[in-house]
């Protein structure tokens, strides 16, 4: 059984709306505000997540979003998202054009129920807010991992959305990565 990881990029106040400004959220661009060294120390985090993930599993806007940043682009990260198997939940996309990916047609709480099922390791989700709501209201995510970026917005879309109760998780792993950056991982309980 394939075990939901959440990996989210987010705010001090838990905003993960535009945070590369490319969405017209007048807040938006936080991620490009922290230094190059900590860039440099997140991409490493983050490379090591792809390479220890079974599969990645998209929302559609999500999907079309890392698609074209990541599809062509060269090095060892972007080769490895390409080999990655990919799962989109999405009702429209027919015809989806980066390599090893599955749309999963319908219900995505079936679809996400049915795959965790049939897969083993690690189902990395990037972004995907909708996405990620169904899985923590529905209990279907094992592990949320928050790259905390040092910034308050004090508006925007959050990542955690209103539930029909608490949910609680466990602290698992706390670090720092560069000089800025909170790296926390949780296990949903």
């Amino acid at each position: 059984m394939g075990k939901i990881i959440i990996s989210e990029n987010i705010t001090l106040d838990g905003v993960v709306q535009d945070p590369t400004g490319e969405g017209g959220f007048d807040r938006g661009g936080w991620f490009d505000q922290i230094a190059d060294a900590d860039r440099a120390a997140w991409a490493k985090v983050e490379y090591e997540e792809a390479l220890a993930a079974s599969a990645l599993l998209l929302g559609r806007r999500s999907y079309d979003y890392f698609a074209t940043r990541w599809a062509d682009r060269p090095g060892e990260w972007a080769d490895r998202l390409r080999e990655l198997p990919k799962y989109v939940i999405s009702t429209t996309l027919e015809d989806p054009q980066w390599s090893n990916t599955t749309v999963l047609p319908g219900d995505a709480l079936t679809a996400t129920k049915e795959l965790k099922d049939s897969l083993d390791g690690e189902i990395v989700v990037y972004a995907s807010r909708p996405l990620v709501h169904t899985l923590i209201e529905h209990d279907l995510a094992d592990e949320v991992r928050l790259m905390i970026y040092p910034t308050a917005l004090g508006g925007g879309d959050r990542l955690f959305g209103e539930t029909t109760g608490a949910k609680s998780m466990h602290l698992v792993d706390a670090r720092t990565v560069g000089d800025s950056l909170a790296f926390l991982t949780y296990r949903l309980a």
